[in-house]
């Protein structure tokens, strides 16, 4: 029957009176994810109406996929807040001890390009990161000269080179804000700080000051608040958006996405990654975090399968992006990209065992005629040489003209299996020049003491050094090898109650910390702590900690 169009006229209008009251009680989902302290999440919920918002914490204490499980609980998220401490590109951490959850960014973008977890992040309307330089604009990698050096050899000019590696900052900077605006998708509003961001109880104090002035009405309705980037301004709080489909670098996040995508083959993803090593090598390097990342993956027999081993034959086969990738491997001005992509190239198949060991030969032949070493490059010589398969594989030429042949340079050789080397070295470790000593630390974590009778000698040129930075240093280096030989515990105590210095003592507090139980057990030890005791700056609680540590056995 149809009905006169007054009577519809009154219907629709009793719809209205009935269906806006239910909307406007649906409640927003505030989605928590806190790997550090709760301060944040709790000034949210303080001041966010109960009627209005319902708070939903995505992290399960204990379980490692927290995430996935949110993911399959169908939760859907309008406001996501991410509180913990970040490393500025790859994870979000806490700093407690017991803590064992953390959030790395590579499984925000798994999620976000996998599409496997559709509803949780779909209906975002904005998100808050409350962690040190989550949306910091500067390039977490740099390697502009080599790139545009790549696009020369291309072809190009120079003015043409740098246009185009000014167009690849811009795409491919791979700063913290470019990454979170890649795994944020579409998502108005993405609040975060460029530099160091407040510490809890901070946070929340600024939030509760935020949220008496203005109320909750600016939180959940994707659009950035300018009162709560005004409360948060003097920590350089700034905002940004959500990549769109629309962006003039979606692209970027495209081939980001074909690394991340885990709906992908294997044999895809190769066919992706055979793809990119045929564009101009400075893109390439671009993704080198992700390509070496992939291919290490590849080791593992369960993903060999004959199509997988087909596509790398592909890859293998293809002289000429071998012989770009390989240009631009020898023309890096950093020694550790260029060690890494040498690594890439091996295992692509573009270089043998043999040929991989001859090429970083080189490479640690050419470090040794630098002027300038440093703790890099021991770390690197170090690195490469783990196995020790790369013993003597250095240059025995001095370093150029009128350079010193330094502490450095003598940790590069014995990184590399040099016992003249390794005995400058150890050198260094108790000059007076930090520096030295900063350079014999680097060699030390990698190459430890493991000689009781020369761990005792440096322990003795250790305890000869005038109180400093330096000899502060060189303990805590002692300290690393845990020591408990009674000769050494011995002279150490001696330099305990003779030093001037607070912070030597501190350093060989935090040494007999280490060492086991029973090398310490004397009752002597703790009277002598307690008497020759000095003076330490409030917070310098080392010695405290042995003293309680002491009582306690």
């Amino acid at each position: 029957m149809r009905l006169p169009p007054k009577l519809l006229a009154i219907l629709f209008a009793t719809t209205l009176c009935w269906s806006t009251p239910l909307a406007a009680t649906e409640k927003q989902t505030v989605c928590t994810i806190t790997v550090n302290s709760s301060d944040e999440k709790e000034a949210f919920r303080r001041h966010l109406p109960a009627d209005k918002y319902q708070f939903v914490e995505l992290v399960e204490r204990g379980r490692p996929d927290w995430l996935g499980s949110a993911c399959r609980a169908g939760i859907s998220c309008d406001v996501l807040i991410v509180s913990g401490h970040f490393d500025g590109s790859s994870v979000f951490f806490s700093d407690r001890l017991e803590a064992n959850e953390h959030l790395p960014v590579d499984e925000l973008e798994r999620v976000s390009c996998s599409d496997s977890c559709t509803g949780l992040f779909s209906r975002l309307k904005e998100v808050h990161l409350f962690g040190c330089n989550t949306l910091n604009p500067q390039p977490l990698s740099s390697s502009s000269a080599e790139i545009v050096r790549s696009f020369v050899r291309d072809g190009q000019s120079l003015k043409e080179a740098k246009q185009q590696l000014r167009s690849l900052n811009a795409g491919h900077g791979e700063s913290s804000r470019d990454r979170m605006r890649q795994v944020f998708k579409d998502v108005p509003v993405i609040y975060g700080f460029s530099s160091t961001a407040p510490l809890g109880p901070a946070a929340a104090s600024t939030l509760t000051g935020f949220f008496r002035a203005n109320g909750a009405h600016e939180i959940g309705k994707g659009r950035a608040s300018r009162g709560l980037l005004g409360s948060f301004a003097p920590y350089g709080m700034t905002a940004t958006q959500g990549m769109t489909e629309q962006d003039p670098h979606a692209a970027v996040r495209r081939d980001v996405c074909q690394f991340a995508d885990d709906r992908l083959s294997d044999v895809k993803r190769l066919g992706f990654v055979h793809q990119l090593l045929q564009r101009k090598t400075g893109e390439t390097r671009i993704h080198l975090d992700r390509i070496q990342k992939y291919v290490k993956l590849l080791d593992d027999p369960a993903r060999r399968t004959p199509e997988v081993d087909h596509a790398l034959l592909g890859i293998a086969g293809d002289g000429a992006a071998r012989a770009r990738f390989l240009d631009f491997a020898r023309d890096a001005d950093r020694s550790e990209v260029r060690a890494r992509m040498l690594d890439v190239a091996r295992d692509l198949g573009w270089l043998s065992a043999k040929e991989r060991r001859d090429e970083l030969a080189t490479l640690l032949g050419e470090l040794q005629t630098r002027s300038v070493v440093g703790m890099t490059e021991v770390d690197l010589a170090c690195t490469l040489n783990q196995e020790q398969d790369l013993n003597g594989a250095f240059s025995q030429r001095r370093s150029p003209e009128g350079a010193v042949e330094n502490v450095a340079h003598a940790a590069v050789r014995a990184c590399l299996g040099s016992t003249a080397g390794r005995a400058r070295t150890l050198q260094g470790l108790v000059s007076p020049h930090d520096a030295d000593v900063q350079i014999a630390r680097a060699y030390l974590r990698h190459r430890p003491i493991s000689d009781a009778t020369e761990l005792r000698q440096v322990a003795a040129d250790i305890t000869l050094m005038r109180a400093s930075d330096a000899q502060v240093r060189a303990l805590e280096a002692l300290g690393r090898h845990y020591v408990s030989d009674p000769e050494i515990l011995g002279m150490l105590m001696r330099l305990y109650s003779e030093t001037a210095s607070s912070s030597v003592q501190a350093a060989i507090a935090g040494i007999l910390l280490r060492s086991d139980r029973q090398s310490i057990a004397d009752a002597r030890l703790l009277g002598i702590l307690l008497k020759d005791r000095r003076r330490s700056p409030p917070g310098d609680d080392m010695v405290d900690a042995l003293i309680h540590h002491l009582q306690a056995l």
